[in-house]
């Protein structure tokens, strides 16, 4: 009777187990469905690489036509063999008719086109890509020619191949790019672990290997365990606090960074690797340190050259978990950098990392759905590639070590 009941028990709560993973595994694919299936068709390398917002401006190329071959070209396109631009008819948001460059050839010359009205520091005009999904208003041509928008894409085309010289073209660049945010959060992941793992991993080597168990390093350990779970606003409020007027005062910022997020991020990653980094050594058997140093070995060269290599996959799943942390993090951000969606990465200026983007996009009374799910897969590939490259290395040098 007992045996049934038992074997009843094990069966319940095999199967409490498997439902509620069932239920978890069914929430992430919900969310990934949602995702893909609202954002994928946004996802591009011109989305990638391009500017965050519209820009409206006239441009000028000012050089002779050549002949530029195109890869491939639909049917509804028309292309200009002399310029390398394919411009078709097509509609706005708003439903209205537009002309629309649909494919620029690598090598054309409106790559690099004179912006007339937004000049660089030294008075020359500054360089604009007309790129794939930007809107011609309208063209004006050496000699006095004149194309406008509403006569048509196949007007425009007649007017670019007989052309000598593009005086004049009032474009506008389409936006929502995320090449600003996408480098802003490669920065923070790499100035944050270039901070954070070097002064996590010591503390971690210290607490474990040299320190004496007594009270001071036990509440050390208690404060670590305390500050994992604080909540990452106050780490922001932190950083707005501490670091925003340090960096004001030293390096001559004005208000947030990215410099000033990276030093935050720092303070929230250090609990991660210090624990994990501690967990990892203590599973570190203690026979293979009482066998380096009955070879001769000291107590440095035993920790360099057995102990750390042995807990090297505990360090990189902390390493993991704080990349996974930076990426995701927005709140303490927030107020340690602030939300200004650049295009231009300056360390010491505002800027946002894909995280905080979604939350800019996604503010206001009509929040961009769209863009959000775009931008979530965009970072789940940039974790996906991170996590592939952390682990690559941690094979590697499990064979050079180990």
């Amino acid at each position: 009777m007992r045996k049934r009941r038992s074997i009843w028990r094990e069966r319940i709560a095999k199967g409490w187990v498997y439902a509620l993973g069932s239920i978890g595994i069914f929430i992430l694919g919900a969310i990934i469905y949602y995702v893909t299936t609202t954002g994928l068709h946004l996802v591009s390398w011109d989305m990638i690489t391009g500017d965050s917002r519209s820009l409206n401006t006239d441009v000028s190329v000012l050089v002779e036509p050549g002949y530029y071959e195109p890869s491939s070209l639909d049917e509804d396109w028309y292309y200009s063999y002399a310029w390398g631009i394919a411009i078709k008819d097509d509609v706005d948001r708003e439903g209205n008719p537009v002309v629309r460059v649909v494919y620029i050839h690598p090598d054309s010359p409106l790559l690099a086109a004179n912006d007339n009205n937004n000049r660089d520091e030294e008075g020359n005009p500054m360089i604009v890509a007309v790129r794939t999904g930007t809107v011609i208003q309208k063209v004006f041509f050496e000699g006095g020619k004149l194309s406008l928008m509403r006569s048509g894409a196949e007007s425009m085309h007649d007017s670019f191949e007989n052309a000598v010289q593009i005086r004049e073209m009032t474009v506008q660049i389409r936006g929502g790019g995320i090449r600003g945010s996408l480098i802003t959060t490669l920065w923070m992941i790499a100035l944050t672990l270039m901070m954070a793992i070097p002064i996590g991993v010591s503390t971690a080597v210290y607490l474990n290997e040299f320190a004496k168990k007594n009270k001071i390093t036990n509440t050390i350990r208690t404060m670590v365990d305390l500050l994992t779970g604080v909540p990452s606003i106050i780490y922001g409020m932190l950083g707005a606090a501490v670091f925003i007027p340090l960096l004001n005062n030293t390096v001559n910022t004005s208000g947030g960074s990215v410099l000033s997020g990276a030093l935050t991020l720092t303070v929230i990653l250090l609990p991660v690797i210090i624990k994990n980094t501690e967990e990892a050594l203590k599973v570190i058997s203690d026979d293979l340190r009482k066998g380096s140093l009955a070879l001769g070995a000291n107590q440095t060269q035993t920790l360099f050259k057995v102990v750390l290599p042995n807990a090297i996959p505990g360090v990189l799943t902390g390493v993991l978990l704080g990349i996974g942390r930076i990426i995701g993090e927005s709140a303490a951000l927030i107020f340690a950098v602030g939300a200004a969606i650049k295009d231009q990465i300056i360390l010491t200026e505002r800027s946002t990392t894909l995280a905080v983007h979604i939350w800019t996009v996604m503010g206001g009374e009509k929040p961009n759905f769209e863009l959000a799910a775009a931008i979530s897969i965009i970072i789940l590939i940039v974790v996906f590639i991170i996590n592939f490259i952390v682990k690559l290395i941690a094979r590697n040098l499990n064979k050079v070590w180990i």
